[in-house]
């Protein structure tokens, strides 16, 4: 049953040894319309993709022994776990623990590497990720210089309950690296062994996810969406046994380590572990922290510091969870410790994108009742910030923590306000009139009705001529077909084309492209992670590096890309994959 705020959700949406990986700088075939790119919002032509990545070499880091990390800002701001090892425990007074990583056992292979994040953000030349070092420095078995490996300790609340201490059980970071942008980046390691928070895990991450994590996070970035990064994937010959499904079922897959990075790893479950333990002045150190680092607007002698950061991540987490929705992506778990607090997406595990329209879509098959569909995710947005607020209360006076809570009463109309510019921009309609929420709302019914493709009603919208539209003529266009058996479609296409004829100054050209622009052609469907795992598993990584090119690219239509069918309509065994929390 839709709780109201979802119901008016939807009434506006409704790496021994090792196999090369040779990186890709740009794409040969991609047709003569540029796009926009919504991550860097400058506008691509071929000559761009050439460009992208053209920073000379000399300028770039060839050596690793020259690739430095530091960890000094964090181990001074806070105190560090008194007890050392790597055994489970319950951690007390501290952020961050030191742990060793656990070098994966070899040989060890290079799976991917992305250039724009080795190049780009770790000013390193990517050649680099062809030693024999660069493998053992990215899964753990060497340390770069400067790195004093950390693993944080936070809480969080998982499917609606409070789960207690839970921190990186697998995640080790490595310290941060200051590029020459003057960027300042955080390197984890994960699946890197165990920590004082593994609980009873066994610290590894397998193939399958890795695979996963690696492409969605730098796919989510080219879509234009604030992500955290991935730098590489290594895969090893290590056994680790896993019950994907929980269903008694084990079997024994293969370890892999990916090296991310983010701004910051701190999420909600950071505050909510101090403030649930009582630990408030730690509470206060650790949002001062992190207001100081990463909320420069924010002044540190500003006596409502925190009621404004609390502002902030109330209006950035709404806008994030809006873009989710409008590229058909549900996180699959958005647990309190799953959201930052710098609002980017991040923790990849049972995500998927939405293929046939319904607002029940759940990606994730451990969710049995559905918290976590993707009709619901700004529901559960409300519900984390809800949470933040109670962990924020000891350092917010009676004054403060009202205005908080006016302040999380505004979450629903930032929400409402972004996911109708953003589906309107996917329209093509400029400027606004009063019936545009009722064409939007209209539209994702029939969608829903007809199980029409998400990402291709869409994106065919946007390549569609209006002599085509006009005449019905949807030959070859299959999700725009499957949208047209709707008995009301013409009745909703002639208010469309009225809308759209209303728009003064804009031709049609202009309306293809700015809906181009915003509609991708690919996105990481789950079948298509499934094919790429599938021949990862038996080391060959070249539906990876396939994946991770085109998916660089997601609104250019790519030759390569429709000989492999990522815009086809999806085959029929796709309907029966499932994807689990077992990772």
């Amino acid at each position: 049953m839709w709780s109201p705020f979802t119901v008016l959700v939807f009434a506006l949406v409704a790496a021994c040894s090792f196999t090369p990986v040779h990186v890709l700088e740009f794409c040969t075939d991609c047709d003569s319309h540029s796009h926009d790119n919504t991550a860097s919002n400058s506008q691509l032509s071929p000559n761009t993709f050439k460009s992208r990545w053209n920073i000379s070499v000399s300028n770039l880091i060839q050596d690793l022994d020259r690739f430095r990390v530091s960890c000094k800002k964090l181990i001074d701001a806070f105190p560090i776990d008194v007890v050392d090892g790597n055994f489970a425990r319950s951690v007390k007074n501290c952020i961050f623990s030191k742990s060793i990583p656990t070098p994966l056992k070899g040989p060890l292979r290079l799976a991917a590497a992305s250039k724009e994040v080795i190049e780009g953000i770790l000013d390193l030349d990517v050649a680099v990720t062809q030693s024999d070092d660069f493998l053992h420095y990215a899964s753990g078995g060497r340390l770069p210089p400067g790195s004093i490996p950390l693993a944080h300790r936070y809480g969080g609340y998982q499917f609606g309950y409070w789960a207690g201490q839970l921190g990186d059980g697998r995640a080790h970071s490595l310290g941060q690296y200051t590029n020459r942008k003057g960027e300042v980046w955080e390197l984890q390691l994960k699946g890197s062994g165990k920590t004082p928070y593994s609980r009873s895990g066994d610290g590894r991450a397998v193939i399958r996810s890795s695979v996963r994590e690696f492409l969605c996070s730098e796919a989510m970035h080219f879509l234009g969406v604030p992500t955290s990064r991935a730098a590489s994937l290594i895969v090893s010959d290590e056994p680790v046994t896993r019950d994907q499904f929980y269903d008694g079922n084990v079997k024994t897959e293969r370890g892999a380590v990916v090296l991310r990075l983010a701004r910051s790893w701190f999420r909600i479950g950071s505050l909510e572990i101090l403030s649930q333990s009582g630990e408030i002045d730690l509470l206060r150190k650790l949002l001062i922290f992190v207001i100081d680092e990463h909320f420069p607007s924010i002044s540190s002698d500003d006596p409502d510091k925190y009621l404004v950061f609390y502002s902030t991540v109330v209006t950035e987490t709404a806008h994030l969870i809006a873009q989710w929705m409008s590229i058909g992506f549900a996180h699959g778990v958005c647990n309190t410790d799953n959201f930052s607090l710098l609002s980017i997406t991040i923790d990849y595990g049972p995500f998927g994108f939405m293929e046939s329209y319904s607002p029940n879509f759940v990606p994730n098959t451990s969710d049995d009742e559905g918290r976590y569909s993707i009709g619901a995710q700004a529901d559960v947005g409300l519900f984390n910030l809800q949470k933040l607020l109670v962990a924020l209360s000891p350092v917010l006076s009676e004054q403060q923590e009202s205005k908080a809570k006016h302040i999380l009463n505004g979450y629903i109309d930032i929400y409402h306000k972004r996911i109708h510019q953003l589906f309107k921009a996917k329209l093509g309609l400029l400027e606004e009139e009063e019936d545009d929420g009722y064409l939007i709302a209209f539209l994702l019914k029939m969608m829903e009705d007809t199980q029409s493709d998400f990402t291709m009603a869409f994106r065919q919208l946007s390549e569609v001529s209006a002599q085509r539209l006009h005449d019905r003529d949807f030959t070859q266009l299959w999700a725009l077909e499957d949208l047209s058996s709707h008995k009301l479609f013409s009745d909703w296409l002639s208010v469309y084309q009225l809308r759209l004829i209303r728009q003064q100054n804009d031709s049609e050209l202009d309306r293809q492209q700015r809906m181009r622009n915003v509609n991708p052609r690919y996105v990481l469907r789950n079948w298509m992670a499934e094919s790429a795992i599938s021949k990862a598993e038996i080391n060959d990584f070249s539906e990876v590096e396939l994946l991770h090119h085109i998916l660089s690219f997601p609104f250019v239509t790519q030759e390569t890309a429709e000989e492999a069918g990522y815009a086809s309509r999806p085959p029929f065994w796709a309907k029966r994959l499932k994807v689990s929390c077992s990772s």
